[in-house]
C-alpha cells in the first residue's frame, strides 16, 4: 500500500513525499512551516486527485517529472525519471492508490527502538 510520509527537513520546515507500494518516492511536497498545513495539503490532495493538473517536464540533462497542481497551488514535485513511460507509471501509482493511501508521521524524530545499553562483562 501506498503511504504519505511526513517529516522534516533540514530548516525544521516539514514536508510530505508520496511513497508508492515498493518503498519508492514518487512525489515531494513544497515546504510547510507548520504541520497541520502539510497534512491538510496531503487531504486535500486526495480530495481533488481527479480534477488536479499534472505538468510534466523535461531538465536539460534528459530527465522527465512532473508537477502536481491543484487549484492553481503547486503542492507536489515528483522525482526524476529516465524514460516517459517510467513517468507515467509513477502518475498512475500516485492517481490509483493516493486516495487509500496511509499517512505516517516522522516529523517528531523519535527513534522507534529504544537505545540498547552497553553489555557488561
Amino acid at each position: 500500500m501506498a503511504t504519505f510520509v511526513i517529516s522534516k527537513r533540514l530548516d525544521e520546515n516539514y514536508k510530505f513525499e508520496f511513497v508508492s507500494r515498493k518503498g519508492k518516492t514518487i512525489l515531494t511536497s513544497d515546504s510547510y512551516e507548520l504541520r497541520f498545513e502539510c497534512e491538510e495539503d496531503i487531504e486535500k490532495l486526495k480530495v481533488f486527485l481527479e480534477s488536479a493538473t499534472v505538468m510534466r517536464f523535461k531538465t536539460s540533462s534528459g530527465k522527465f517529472y512532473f508537477r502536481l497542481i491543484i487549484d492553481k497551488k503547486e503542492i507536489a514535485t515528483s522525482r526524476k525519471y529516465t524514460t516517459q513511460l517510467l513517468m507515467q507509471r509513477g502518475i498512475d501509482e500516485m492517481m490509483r492508490s493516493a486516495r487509500a493511501a496511509e499517512v505516517l508521521d516522522f516529523a517528531s524524530n523519535d527513534f522507534v527502538f529504544p537505545e540498547i545499553e552497553a553489555f557488561q562483562d
